[in-house]
């Protein structure tokens, strides 16, 4: 398509004109020779198409001729131009004063041009076609600048595709990534699943079970309701007896005299001394047992004592037991004989003896899972944690549940005894650590500073100072005595399950659910330690009495021992025989044996 300018003002517009054959003005026709034509008439006959073939020759080499220049000037010209007649100089001039915009200039000249053309001062010979060449530069000027400017836009197109190019090429790579996370955690939930389906196809016989025992309950309740009424009837009867006998013998009293009823009224009156004084007694004891922590410059007599570290790495599997309907949370070894207790989501807690593993006691009273568990520390009671938001206290030789404490709002994780045995913690889903006042039973302190969960608390040997974990990434230090935090420590990126001190009170170890272990040292306010026993959660964390060998719970249904010797954390091997997720660990006070709970409703004893 071929554009055509508009004249400025001023210009003298330039028509481009095309022959409708296409060929140049300067074709030369080939004149024919008619005399010589005649004269050959006159020697001999031609006949007409003779004639027109050789016409159609001559034509033919002339118009091959033509059209190899007509090639050559077609290369030489600018896509997109038209063959133009020889442009005049005039003409010429007045377009390039247009083009440059010399208005005042192209006036001069009109005016200077037509003076002299008017008065007949131009020469012919001087007044001609512009040279070809001059032409030419100027068309292929023109093109440099459409092609310069073409060139600009292509640059630009280019710039912007290749941006476009890496945009996109990182948000490929960005979606890829995406894509293969999505992949991981999509493989993880179905793990997830399908223990979830495992656990929940445990439901109905438990449901089975429940169902059983509110008969027998309801039944032993009808009994009893019977067996209350038929005691009533009985004692209706001797009352109305008693009541006989009575007036008998008030008639038969009634001859004494009032020496009598003097008498009768001083041994009133000393009854009634010797009740006032046994209740001021009851009242004196009870305000002597509302003691305070002890002091806090105790010593510890295990700091300079050395034991030898549990070679757990010879350790097997000797014995795996059974005793739950769902998974065993906690696990807590006695501190003066072979006996472990248990703490499980069927909301019980029971007692084995180790080997053995007989059953010695079960305890039922909570009214969701039990969490966690603690042995009082002359191992006379223990304490439960529950998801009912309760803590309660039990005692063995009463049998049964003699203190309930009901302060947290949310559901209790864990428990732990000071040394003294007068006072336990408590940690909670509702942010708080709670301290309990056994011999008053109520709460002593509440300790608040966590921003999620407290998951874990463990007290420092000897002392009156309190660890604990939580949801929020952290491990405080907290002094019992003012309810303050003493210290934070930052490092975990998830949430911390699990705390606990050595048997010296010189360092805590704190895991998480990323499976990183942390090893805190207390005096130096320091991190001196980390392993990485991921990539699956670490639920529970134990040290030996020595506190050079660590034992972690892990979700990948192993527990893994560490040696802490030099400083420097080096494995020692894997516990494996858990079935599914390992939650809870112990080291035998003794240094004999290990004690492991899962998720598979077992706990298995290791020697």
């Amino acid at each position: 398509m071929v554009e055509e300018e508009q004249p400025k003002v001023g210009e003298v517009p330039v028509v481009d004109v095309e022959d409708d054959d296409g060929s140049d003005d300067d074709f030369l026709y080939e004149e024919l020779d008619v005399e010589s034509e005649v004269d050959a008439d006159d020697n001999y006959s031609e006949d007409l198409d003779a004639i027109i073939r050789s016409l159609q020759t001559a034509k033919d080499e002339e118009n091959a001729g033509s059209k190899a220049e007509e090639d050559s000037a077609e290369r030489a010209k600018a896509p997109g131009e038209v063959t133009r007649r020889p442009e005049v100089i005039d003409d010429f001039f007045r377009n390039f004063l247009v083009k440059m915009n010399l208005t005042r200039t192209l006036e001069s000249f009109e005016t200077e041009w037509y003076e002299m053309k008017a008065t007949g001062r131009l020469e012919e010979e001087n007044i001609g076609n512009v040279p070809d060449i001059y032409i030419l530069n100027q068309q292929l000027q023109d093109v440099i600048s459409t092609l310069r400017s073409e060139l600009r836009s292509a640059r630009a197109i280019a710039e912007k595709a290749t941006s476009t190019w890496d945009k996109f090429r990182k948000e490929r790579d960005f979606h890829r990534m995406h894509h293969k996370r999505v992949g991981q955690e999509k493989n993880k939930l179905l793990t997830d699943l399908k223990r979830l389906r495992k656990h929940y196809s445990q439901y109905e016989p438990t449901i089975k079970e429940l169902r059983h025992k509110y008969e027998v309950a309801m039944k032993e309740k009808m009994l009893m309701r019977l067996e209350r009424d038929r005691i009533n009837s009985k004692l209706e009867g001797l009352e109305k007896r008693l009541e006989g006998q009575k007036t008998a013998g008030n008639r038969a009293q009634g001859k004494l005299g009032d020496s009598t009823e003097i008498s009768g009224s001083v041994d009133a009156k000393g009854a009634a001394a010797k009740k006032s004084t046994l209740k001021e007694r009851k009242t004196a004891k009870a305000d002597a047992s509302k003691h305070n922590l002890p002091a806090a410059d105790r010593e510890n007599p295990y700091a300079k004592l050395d034991f030898e570290p549990l070679p757990v790495n010879s350790m097997s599997l000797q014995k795996t037991f059974k005793g739950h309907l769902m998974s065993v949370s906690d696990i807590a070894i006695h501190p003066k004989k072979p006996v472990v207790a248990t703490a499980s989501d069927d909301t019980t807690w029971k007692l084995w003896s180790i080997p053995n593993g007989d059953l010695i006691m079960a305890g039922e009273g909570h009214k969701d899972w039990v969490a966690g568990l603690s042995f009082h520390p002359q191992g006379t009671q223990i304490a439960t944690a529950s998801g009912d938001s309760t803590v309660k206290l039990w005692d063995f030789q009463a049998a049964r549940c003699t203190l309930t404490f009901t302060e947290h709002t949310q559901a209790v994780w864990g428990v732990a005894f000071h040394d003294t045995g007068d006072f336990l913690a408590s940690c909670s889903l509702d942010h708080s650590t709670r301290l309990w006042d056994i011999a008053t039973a109520k709460c002593k302190s509440t300790l608040r500073g966590h921003v999620d969960s407290v998951n874990s608390v463990c007290w420092q040997p000897f002392t009156n100072n309190l660890c604990t974990g939580s949801s929020d990434k952290t491990v405080s230090l907290w002094d019992a005595r003012t309810g303050l935090c003493a210290q934070t420590f930052y490092g975990h990126f998830n949430s911390c399950n699990s705390v606990v001190f050595d048997l010296k009170g010189t360092f805590v170890a704190s895991c998480d659910a990323d499976g990183i272990v942390k090893l805190w040292d207390v005096r130096m306010v320091t991190e001196f330690g980390s392993i990485d026993v991921g990539p699956h959660s670490a639920n529970k964390v134990s040290l030996d009495r020595s506190g050079k060998v660590l034992a972690v719970a892990c979700d990948d249904s192993a527990v893994k021992c560490f040696s802490l010797k030099g400083g420097t954390p080096k494995e020692l091997g894997q516990l494996s025989g858990h079935e599914d997720s390992a939650l809870s660990v112990a080291f035998d006070p003794y240094g004999s044996y290990v004690v492991s709970g899962g998720a598979d409703m077992t706990f298995r004893y290791w020697a």
